[in-house]
């Protein structure tokens, strides 16, 4: 049984660890919603990185307040808000989770080797994060104790087994 007091819970990592697909069939399990954090980039981020220019932490603190807002907009909506989102470094995170303990807002990091997610990113379309990127995204990838990890060299359904589990006993 999932702690009463979890309200967000944030599906991080690189670019190809499948936080879209896990984050919906999470939210699916749950009876929560789902959403990108992806879609509430502004223009100019997505045009920067689709020329494979990494995001600067300038461009990045107008869309963490924008998540940020969300999450609190979605407390009054839904039980269980899933959000994938990067969430590379702890400061990130800490933008995200705002005033939030634990038990309210968690932290679920999809972990991969290079080799499994570039092999993931070669097989996308039309994304308009380029494969180049990820090197520079997992030097960036920060974990924090705090950040509950998933393999992702597993099925969908098992990585979301996995997740409630660790969830549960978290």
């Amino acid at each position: 049984m999932l702690n009463s007091d979890l309200k967000t819970i944030i599906v991080m990592g690189v670019s190809g660890s499948g936080k879209s697909l896990i984050g919906n069939l999470l939210a699916a399990k749950l009876d929560g919603v789902f959403e990108d954090g992806d879609d509430f980039h502004p223009l100019s981020n997505k045009a920067k990185m689709s020329t494979g220019t990494p995001l600067t932490d300038d461009d990045r603190w107008p869309w963490y307040a924008t998540l940020r807002q969300r999450i609190e907009d979605m407390r009054h909506l839904t039980p269980i808000y899933v959000l994938a989102c990067s969430a590379l470094k702890p400061i990130y995170r800490d933008k995200l989770r705002a005033h939030d303990a634990d038990p309210t807002l968690r932290f679920v990091l999809l972990d991969g080797t290079h080799e499994l997610i570039a092999s993931r990113l070669a097989a996308r379309k039309g994304h308009f994060m380029p494969p180049s990127l990820l090197t520079s995204q997992l030097a960036t990838l920060d974990p924090t104790p705090d950040v509950i990890r998933v393999s992702i060299d597993q099925s969908p359904e098992q990585i979301v087994a996995d997740i409630l589990i660790k969830l549960e006993s978290a």
